[in-house]
């Protein structure tokens, strides 16, 4: 078999966990060859891999670099991580934080790709936002690429599959385990130069993204919050973020010269 079919049988029956197909390469795991080829034949979804051109290059230096990425959509509209924003934050939002990620997602997604995770929330926010304007938006999973998880972000899911990019590590209809969550977010930080944090508690995978992105060298932008109210965004800016009150000011510290015309 060739090393691109071996990678993506291995991602297939290891469901995507990276510890595992690193130990089947490395012990160089028996494989039938017939039984490979029947798996790999139909993935139920479009594959990249690590060995391929047009594997997104921004993820080859982060640690773990994903072996496949199972999508589905345009997978072009990564291209370049200097045209995308990543936005996170809670899953348990309050009215303050839906108003000001619909308030910076609808202004910064004229010009650039918006990165999340599709989880309940400020995720789930920030995408459909980027929908109703008329931007591009990029859904990372935590689940295998053909399960939508949460449920009730059915219409996302179904619209960014067909218009923008769904991409997740894991296979087909691998459902969704709380320990895959946290690995995903490595992707959601080096798929863009800048992490948009609009709500979120702190020692949350909010945290953890921000983090991410720190080491791969990104920016980190926070809007602040009331004090006393547990918030991420006020500790990261406590601890070196940018605090961003206007999309112009994720604008300047991403160094992004945006298109006036886009307004």
């Amino acid at each position: 078999m060739k090393p691109r079919e071996i990678l993506i049988y291995y991602a297939i029956i290891h469901e995507g966990k990276w510890n595992e197909i690193y130990e089947a390469l490395l012990a160089k795991e028996e494989i039938d060859e017939a039984k490979a080829k029947r798996i790999i034949a139909n993935p139920k979804s479009k594959v990249v891999t690590m060995l391929d051109d047009d594997y997104p290059q921004q993820l080859k230096f982060i640690r773990k670099p994903p072996f496949v990425l199972f999508y589905h959509g345009d997978l072009s509209i990564i291209k370049d991580k200097y045209k995308a924003v990543s936005v996170v934050g809670s899953r348990d939002y309050t009215e303050y934080g839906e108003i000001v990620t619909n308030y910076f997602v609808k202004h910064l997604c004229k010009e650039l790709v918006i990165v999340s995770g599709m989880a309940r929330g400020i995720d789930g926010i920030a995408h459909r936002a980027c929908i109703a304007n008329g931007g591009k938006t990029v859904a990372v999973l935590g689940c295998g690429i053909n399960v939508c998880y949460p449920p009730k972000n059915l219409d996302i899911y179904d619209e960014v599959r067909k218009n923008h990019l769904v991409l997740s590590e894991y296979p087909n209809l691998t459902q969704p385990n709380p320990l895959n969550f946290p690995v995903r977010n490595r992707i959601i930080a080096a798929l863009s130069n800048c992490l948009l944090v609009t709500e979120g508690e702190r020692n949350s995978g909010t945290s953890i993204t921000a983090h991410l992105t720190l080491e791969d060298g990104g920016n980190v932008c926070c809007v602040p919050t009331k004090i006393g109210q547990n918030s991420v965004c006020n500790h990261l800016i406590a601890n070196g973020a940018c605090l961003v009150e206007t999309p112009d000011d994720v604008y300047y510290e991403m160094d992004y010269h945006k298109n006036e015309t886009a307004f």
